[in-house]
């Protein structure tokens, strides 16, 4: 690359975001690292691998304390989901406010044009549209996670490891080059989560009053729990009651405190809603066909889309269960993989 154009790498100190900035530099980029502090407390273990990673490739490395930020806008989103009956999804909101936000924002400052990350995600130019496509890696599918973006924020974007088929093929590249985080472990779901589960640490800011379980099919109280808002839809572990069938959690009333349990086949549906809508491919009708995911562990199911100004109602051609208010709905083309776009379940 000839004209050396500047550009900032979110570095965790992971492997990913490791090889991400090697194969920048490789490429001919004028690569500067960015590490944010995004937790309260000590994060120097965090700021010291990531600045080994630089220091290894000779980079310059920068350090941006948005701890204040990251907690006014990403966990209280999440605890406050949760306080409300939905399921968040922080790291949606993360990568739009946090990484392709204050970050950018803290780079371009420093003469950043273009912004890295380790994300597994491709980006392509189709009829004039920047688009994101899946990276050759497919296990590793990262779009769901991407969907929220500003699109206009994808020609300043990008994803060094969109053609690597496989993780080995990234802790490989970092053992040839001897990058300090050659055997680094993968990141976790929940980052700001340290030393307990989730489960653990919504139990330690939601309120534990007692409310009871309903069975859906009869309308019957079966037991007590301490605070709908624990639950989530589809859940299954945690309910604690004998039963001839296995429980799930169908949905839950924050404000009245009540569960609604039922069996499995009671938690399927076949349409959801969603709102806060963000299109990507812009060549679409109000109507079309399409792959959609409601988590991200999930297969991507067929469905029907239909757009009606923010909101959108997808109609699933097979039934789903566990579908949480405030999960994600993404929806992908059906003949490449490629995102069209996504919203938020009401």
């Amino acid at each position: 690359m000839s004209d050396k154009k500047k550009i900032a790498i979110a570095l965790s100190g992971g492997v990913d975001s490791s090889v991400s900035a090697l194969l920048l530099k490789q490429q001919g980029w004028d690569v500067t690292a960015f590490t944010a502090k995004l937790t309260e407390g000590d994060c120097s273990t965090v700021v010291e691998n990531a600045k080994k990673v630089a220091d290894k490739l000779e980079i310059p490395f920068y350090f941006v304390d948005l701890h204040d930020y990251f907690k006014e806008n990403i966990i209280a989103y999440f605890e406050n989901s949760y306080r409300t009956g939905k399921t968040p999804n922080p790291c949606i909101w993360c990568n739009k406010l946090v990484k392709w936000g204050k970050l950018f924002d803290f780079a371009k400052e420093k003469g950043a044009e273009y912004i890295a990350t380790g994300h597994y995600a491709d980006i392509k130019t189709v009829d004039g549209i920047k688009l994101l496509y899946p990276a050759k890696d497919t296990k590793k599918d990262q779009l769901y996670f991407l969907f929220n973006l500003p699109k206009e924020m994808l020609e300043k974007t990008v994803f060094p490891l969109s053609s690597f088929t496989s993780k080995e093929e990234i802790r490989k590249i970092a053992a040839e080059n001897d990058l300090p985080s050659k055997s680094a472990k993968d990141s976790q779901d929940v980052c700001f989560i340290q030393n307990m589960s989730s489960t653990q640490y919504i139990n330690n800011v939601i309120n534990h009053e007692k409310g009871d379980f309903i069975l859906v099919s009869t309308g019957e109280k079966i037991g007590k729990h301490d605070g709908a808002a624990k639950f989530t839809a589809g859940q299954r572990k945690g309910i604690g009651i004998a039963y001839k069938e296995p429980l799930y959690v169908v949905s839950t009333d924050v404000e009245k405190n009540i569960v609604y349990v039922g069996v499995k086949q009671d938690t399927f549906t076949n349409d959801i809603k969603l709102t806060d809508l963000n299109i990507h491919d812009t060549r679409v009708s109000d109507e079309f066909e399409a792959l959609v995911k409601i988590r991200y562990n999930m297969p991507a199911k067929s469905a029907k889309v239909k757009i009606d100004g923010n909101s959108a109602v997808i109609t699933f051609d097979e039934d789903v269960s566990g579908v949480a208010k405030g999960q994600a709905g993404v929806f992908y083309d059906k003949n490449d993989g490629h995102l069209i776009g996504g919203g938020f379940i009401v």
